[in-house]
């Protein structure tokens, strides 16, 4: 079905049928839902956020976690998952979004700057995401994203470079609330990219399906969350203090995992542990005896509710674990959530750009504005620059991950440039506002608060 159909209205009911689905058109239809649904409502979301969990603006609260659904087992154990295949090399170097992505793009950053963009200052006080931000994202299938169409999802190649561009628009939103809509995402992509047929076949439907389990029988999918974060001195992600160690017929997990984000309603995690002396990644389910909960809030990223998970003698089976076991699976994903935080450092930097360049312009100081004076105006063009280079790298890096070609260079350089870079665009914005930047009037100090996080976090994220 071309573009043109899906825009006009192909498909039955003008959404695009299961057996020819692609993310335009699963984004569109998305949309033309929302605009007949009564969220629209309460897209003014300037409130605090009442949920039933808790609110992590106190450090020390533990609680249990989340049970959740009960995910029914099938598939088989042995039988390798269906994998995406590769996207096709151009064979030049062109980093433009093609037609689809970019109008994927224009959709998502629709909902961010109608959404994402006035619930933030309000999410971030609360350290939760509203209910009705993270129903909206269901509309437009955010969390499916980077599950193969085979198993229901919307991707017909590899996403990377799809997921790169959805995590920068929505990050220009809100980068907090962009992690929040994206974590479910994270799992379900990791089950699509390294999953059994077994563990695809039990995780992945709820995903798809949107299981109703509310009250009013509306769509819902599990909350999920990848952790690799731990709160330990000089942390190595690629050297877990968390461990797995053999217990029978399954393995025992011990240790605390820090900054998960939604982890107080989450249904399913990916934990990074040492197995062996060698990273691996494990799914447990939120119902497994001995884990509990702390809230964990930080500095910035405040509205994706970071939370503490701790670990004691948590037990699972054999099937638990996702991927290799000899650490290779594990640094692919640590290398492909780095990415994904280097589009939401885009995101949030283009933000801030957008934000302080009229302010200069209208701003007035001595009879003229503050952009005559040499010093802002090449304050400003530097911060412009700088993003366009941490824009060319990160694009590089999901072109060569897309089309399955080695991209830990490119990805490495990336992450060290975004850290560097975002968070000084971040310095410059608060500055150029004067004191205007130190309020929260303006929400450039949020900005500058989660741009912070961009050289800290691990996992939580996947492109």
């Amino acid at each position: 079905m071309s573009l043109l159909q899906i825009l006009k209205g192909g498909g039955r009911h003008g959404v695009p049928s299961t057996e020819n689905r692609d993310p335009i058109g699963f984004a569109v239809a998305g949309l033309n839902r929302l605009a007949q649904s009564d969220l629209l409502d309460k897209w003014g979301v300037r409130r605090q956020t009442e949920k039933g969990v808790f609110t992590v603006t106190r450090s020390g609260f533990k609680m249990a976690t989340n049970a959740g659904r009960s995910f029914k087992r099938a598939g088989n154990r042995s039988k390798a998952g269906v994998r995406v295949p590769s996207a096709t090399p151009k064979g030049i170097f062109d980093l433009t979004p093609s037609e689809d992505e970019q109008m994927l793009v224009d959709v998502v950053s629709e909902y961010a700057a109608e959404v994402l963009r006035p619930a933030a200052h309000d999410a971030d006080e609360a350290c939760t995401a509203p209910e009705e931000v993270l129903k909206a994202s269901l509309e437009i299938g955010l969390p499916i994203l980077g599950v193969p169409e085979a198993l229901g999802g919307i991707s017909e190649t590899r996403s990377a470079t799809a997921g790169t561009l959805v995590a920068e628009a929505l990050a220009k939103g809100d980068l907090g609330l962009a992690v929040s809509v994206l974590a479910p995402g994270a799992v379900a992509t990791a089950l699509g990219l390294w999953g059994t047929d077994e563990q695809q076949q039990t995780y992945l439907p709820p995903f798809v399906d949107g299981t109703a389990t509310g009250p009013g029988g509306e769509r819902s999918v599990p909350a999920a969350s990848l952790a690799l974060n731990e709160p330990t001195v000089l942390f190595d992600v690629l050297a877990p203090a968390t461990t797995a160690t053999r217990a029978g017929d399954g393995f025992v997990l011990n240790g605390v995992k820090s900054l998960v984000a939604r982890g107080s309603e989450a249904e399913l995690f990916v934990v990074g542990a040492s197995l062996d002396g060698s990273p691996t990644l494990f799914l447990v389910e939120s119902s497994a005896a001995g884990l509990s909960l702390e809230g964990d809030p930080g500095m910035g990223v405040r509205a994706a509710g970071m939370t503490r998970l701790v670990l004691a003698d948590v037990r699972v089976s054999a099937d638990a674990v996702l991927g290799a076991t000899d650490g290779t699976t594990y640094t692919e994903c640590v290398r492909l959530a780095r990415l994904g935080w280097c589009a939401l450092a885009l995101g949030t930097a283009q933000a801030v750009l957008d934000y302080v360049t009229p302010y200069v312009k209208e701003r007035q100081a001595f009879g003229e504005p503050i952009a005559h004076r040499q010093a802002v105006a090449f304050a400003v063009a530097n911060m412009a620059i700088e993003l366009q280079a941490m824009r060319l790298v990160t694009y590089k890096a999901a072109s060569r991950v897309a089309q399955g070609i080695d991209a830990s260079r490119e990805i490495g350089l990336a992450r060290k440039l975004c850290a560097d870079k975002a968070m000084q665009i971040g310095l410059d914005g608060v500055q150029l506002l004067g004191g205007h930047g130190f309020t929260k009037e303006h929400p450039v100090e949020r900005w500058y608060r989660d741009l912070r996080a961009i050289g800290i976090m691990e996992g939580t994220v996947l492109v």
